[in-house]
């Protein structure tokens, strides 16, 4: 890990009451995809040292020449400040940090579960994997709310379409309340359709990122499937 200073660049509405933040890329500043950094606000008025830091997974992949984080905008000390911050601000980070990294064997496949906005450390990861010279299967399993808040779905959609390798399944869990129409599937990520999409799928290994209650659910759906513990990594997304 390092200490870093850099700018913001600008900011973008990505789904509902969710933000993505893009920051100018430090020299010198390398990571891997599915990694994160914590943003410092330290320097401005009114944060203190227990409010000025929080952890994001990074959405861009290492290519490419800037930073992008992104989050719920819920109502914080800290999201006040960021979602405050005029273009060209200066912003502290460190890292880059986490271990939710594909593994090496790509004759495994990978499943990748993701609940909200726990999708961002996946979107890095899906961005790389369409640039490596060496095929591996990938499943992502993506399951929000409604279409409204789900972040980054027409990339995914337009990254499945272009890699024969990548699938995705989103599901919308509350359907009932969206204004938007959903041809998709419906209904939360349960063994049944975990099973499903496992039994195509030789060895695959986990990957889990959102909620904690919903990362724990999955973590223990996948142990009562016969899923060993070594083969499921996880990431637990706080206060997102």
């Amino acid at each position: 890990m390092g200490t870093y200073q850099t700018t913001l660049l600008g900011r973008e509405k990505i789904a509902a009451w969710t933000m993505a933040f893009h920051l100018a890329k430090p020299a010198g500043f390398t990571f891997k995809a599915g990694q994160a950094i914590d943003v410092v606000l330290s320097d401005q008025a009114g944060m203190d040292e227990g409010n000025a830091r929080h952890t994001f997974s990074i959405v861009t992949a290492p290519f490419e020449d800037k930073l992008t984080i992104a989050t719920r905008m819920r109502d914080t000390p800290f999201k006040r400040h960021l979602k405050d911050l005029p273009d060209g601000s200066p912003i502290g980070i460190d890292g880059p940090s986490g271990s939710l990294l594909l593994h090496n064997r790509h004759d495994r496949a990978a499943i990748m579960i993701a609940g909200g906005i726990g999708i961002t450390p996946f979107v890095s990861i899906l961005r790389q994997a369409a640039t490596d010279p060496l095929p591996r299967r990938l499943v992502l399993l993506y399951s929000n709310h409604r279409p409204e808040d789900t972040a980054f779905l027409a990339e995914l959609q337009a990254l499945e379409r272009s890699n024969e390798n990548f699938r995705l399944l989103a599901t919308m869990t509350r359907m009932s309340d969206s204004s938007e129409p959903w041809a998709g599937a419906t209904g939360a990520i349960d063994a049944k359709l975990l099973g499903e999409v496992s039994a195509e799928l030789a060895a695959p290994i986990y990957y889990l990122a959102g909620p904690p209650a919903m990362v724990a659910a999955m973590r223990q759906t996948l142990n009562d499937a016969g899923v060993d513990d070594d083969d499921l990594r996880s990431e637990e997304f706080y206060g997102y």
